[in-house]
């Protein structure tokens, strides 16, 4: 039977409930323990899909197609297990599958009310995770205590805890506790007053996690215990740490995983904690000193969430070949005129991540074209893909106004565009691609040698395709589609051949990426840039592979 984790916060949103989850959860796994982990989100939205970016961050993309909270990628950045639709459930999504029920007449008339019915909608969800091949299943309910939304989620967990045995579930119950610089002190108060919160609701946390910018002194420890009625080894504290790779050894430290271990009963020589994989990775980073700055071309920069993953796996490419990297947030708006001023000549690489709609698009283009002009290492993703084509189509092919039909229906060469099955097609939802889907490469490729399979698999999230039409032309002028799907209908792989590393993929293979374990792409793209920096002539993955290519000027 599996066992249930539920880790709730307190005081403050993004105090780092996710990271204590995570983190919980890679410690777990290093005991032999198999760990999933869930977010329930209280927005009323049915899933992060429709999101603005600005006010949510990225979308995390499952194998099975489904729009997740990003906390998912730092789960499976950190337990290293592929989550599904399954493991991100919100107010809407519950809601609707309740009145759906009531519609279809499962209630027999009956008056449908949050409890019971949504509250053992919620445990459904929540048992549904605990299958055979599960051994403890973590779950993270989104908001903070106090907030109306989250009490159905707050009332099922703590009916499931009668349902399936106090001795089966453990609640972890994070919060901050501040330092006043003028009086000098960190206060616990708001901790009591979060806690007392949550017990007002049934819920008596079993252990307190107390964020802080510095370390939590014994006497402040001592006091949590006394006046929140925990033992004092419950109390963790977690301070801000230099690295996030680096909170799973501090909450190791501070005793965590063991106190966690002994109320489920989870004995230490069945499950003996090997960390020395963990640890290695964070030496690997602490000794990833080398500089390379890569430049983010993106249209929601002011909210760095909004490329969470795509920074993470830039990161885990660094971790790879010791490099730190510094990400220079730039405004897709602004590329034009800080091109006319040459400020971007001191960038070792290029990313171009995804997104929707016009805003921003020419300046993603002109990045695209000053990238592959002057040999600057460029990765582009989905849309990213998408503007490097529509550069090449425009500046080496010939191809006057061409564009995409998101941007310009008019355009007389719509090198990106929608399938022919899809134009008709009034519900927009319907023809999106997502979650995994397979692509066959180019043997001699890029990114066949990056990959080291000819057979790849990604996830996507989008709508519009490279015109099939136009492959030929574009292939004559130089460009390689070098990555398609399996009935070559669709173009998931572009390359320019010759230059150091010009790369797109109509993925987001940012999501698969790990950080003792750097997606292949991200990796190539960083040691390109980094040969850039260090004034190293970059190894060409493949050579002379077309013989077409044209030089880059």
């Amino acid at each position: 039977m599996a066992k249930h984790i539920f880790v709730t916060g307190g005081v403050a949103s993004s105090l780092g409930k996710g990271l204590a989850a995570s983190s919980l959860g890679r410690l777990l796994k290093s005991r032999g323990l198999r760990v999933t982990i869930q977010k329930l989100d209280p927005y009323i939205n049915v899933d992060p899909g429709t999101l603005n970016p600005f006010e949510h961050g990225e979308v995390f993309v499952t194998d099975d197609g489904g729009e997740t909270d990003l906390d998912l990628g730092h789960y499976e950045r950190f337990i290293d297990e592929s989550l599904h639709r399954d493991s991100n459930a919100t107010t809407g999504s519950i809601y609707q599958a309740v009145i759906a029920r009531e519609r279809r007449g499962d209630f027999l008339g009956r008056t449908v009310q949050v409890i019971p019915h949504i509250t053992d909608e919620i445990k459904h969800r929540i048992r549904r995770l605990a299958t055979d091949d599960t051994d403890v299943v973590i779950t993270e309910i989104g908001g903070t205590v106090g907030d109306i939304e989250i009490l159905p989620f707050l009332e099922a967990v703590r009916q499931l805890r009668k349902d399936v045995g106090r001795d089966n579930v453990v609640f972890v119950h994070v919060t901050l506790v501040p330092y006043l610089g003028p009086s000098g002190e960190q206060k616990t108060k708001p901790t009591q007053h979060s806690v007392t919160e949550l017990r007002s609701r049934g819920i008596i946390p079993d252990l307190i996690v107390c964020r802080s910018d510095r370390s939590i002194s014994d006497g402040l420890k001592q006091k949590i215990s006394n006046l929140c009625d925990v033992p004092v080894e419950a109390v963790v504290s977690c301070v801000d740490a230099p690295n996030l790779y680096e909170i799973p050894l501090a909450l190791h430290e501070e005793g965590l995983d063991d106190y966690v271990c002994r109320l489920l009963h989870f004995d230490d020589d069945a499950h003996p904690l090997d960390l020395s994989a963990w640890e290695g990775l964070v030496e690997r980073i602490e000794a990833s000193t080398r500089p390379v700055r890569l430049g983010l071309i993106g249209k929601y920069v002011n909210l760095p969430d909004a490329y969470l993953s795509v920074v993470e796996a830039l990161r885990h490419g660094g971790y790879h070949h010791g490099a730190d990297v510094t990400v220079e947030w730039i405004q897709a708006e602004e590329v034009e005129g800080l091109l006319a001023e040459g400020r971007l000549r001191d960038l070792d690489g290029i990313v171009l991540p995804g997104g929707f709609g016009e805003r921003g698009i020419e300046g993603k283009v002109a990045a695209a074209g000053y990238a592959r002009e002057h040999a600057v290492p460029c990765l582009g993703l989905c849309l990213g893909l998408q503007v490097m084509v529509i550069d090449y189509a425009r500046n080496v092919a010939g191809l006057e106004g061409a564009n995409s039909r998101e941007f310009d229906a008019s355009s007389p060469h719509l090198v990106i565009d929608l399938m022919d099955d899809q134009r008709d097609v009034v519900d927009k939802g319907g023809t999106m691609r997502l979650g995994a889907c397979l692509a066959r490469l180019q043997p001699g490729s890029q990114v066949a040698a990056a990959y080291g399979t000819e057979v790849v698999s990604e996830r996507h999230r989008h709508r519009f395709e490279v015109n099939p039409r136009y492959r030929a032309r574009l292939a004559d002028a130089g460009l390689a589609c070098s990555g398609v799907s399996p009935d070559d209908r669709l173009v998931e792989f572009i390359e320019l051949p010759g230059h150091p590393f010009w790369v797109g993929t109509q993925a987001h293979p940012e999501f698969k990426s790990r950080p003792d374990r750097a997606h292949p792409l991200f990796r190539e793209l960083v040691g390109a840039a980094l040969a850039r920096a260090e004034g190293r002539a970059p190894r060409l993955l493949a050579v002379d592979h077309l013989e077409r290519t044209r030089p880059v000027a």
